[in-house]
């Protein structure tokens, strides 16, 4: 069986975990992100922009951060390129995959970005995240500088892998990840 075959099974059985879970969980894990991204403003006192995602089906929203931090969202390029833009307002527009995110204002550095906040469809406990297969954040991470930014998965509880999942020569660990039960950063 190839890597692709094997994370292609991998993706479907965590998709089918994750659409079990309930809507507690999801509002757990969203007030343990809170409580890490506050402990995270008490220790580094400034920070720039909180790169979060736009939930897609079951995925636990994180959007209510806007309340009390800057924040950016991706937008997906041609050619598998991913770019963080300022979360201000403005009207979204579906990107190259579909997924609603700013257009029209500038592309943030990394510089700029404290962490980055991802979803995951399942995480074990080398780090490794396993997402939807497009790659956007493993080729974003590739660059050394967009690797020193912390980034941290969300999920439930139940996608946390028991085993090591399929690890395939491009993916990139994850600095930590944040569920229902446990804030591993």
């Amino acid at each position: 069986m190839t890597i692709f075959e094997r994370k292609k099974l991998e993706r479907d059985t965590f998709r089918k975990l994750r659409n079990e879970i309930s809507l507690n969980q999801k509002e757990n894990v969203e007030k343990n992100v809170k409580l890490y991204v506050d402990s995270f403003l008490k220790e580094y006192k400034k920070i720039g922009y909180i790169a979060i995602y736009w939930p897609l089906k079951n995925e636990v929203d994180i959007r209510s951060l806007k309340e009390k931090f800057s924040l950016a969202l991706p937008r997906c390029k041609d050619k598998k390129e991913l770019l963080f833009y300022p979360w201000d307002g403005r009207l979204l527009t579906k990107d190259s995959e579909g997924i609603l995110s700013p257009n029209d204002s500038f592309a943030l550095s990394h510089n700029q970005i404290s962490m980055i906040l991802v979803p995951c469809l399942s995480v074990d406990k080398n780090l490794i995240r396993l997402g939807y297969g497009g790659g956007y954040f493993d080729k974003l991470r590739k660059d050394k500088n967009w690797r020193n930014v912390p980034c941290i998965g969300v999920l439930t509880s139940n996608c946390v892998s028991t085993i090591p999942l399929t690890r395939a020569e491009w993916d990139i660990p994850l600095s930590g990840f944040i569920t229902e039960k446990e804030i591993l950063v």
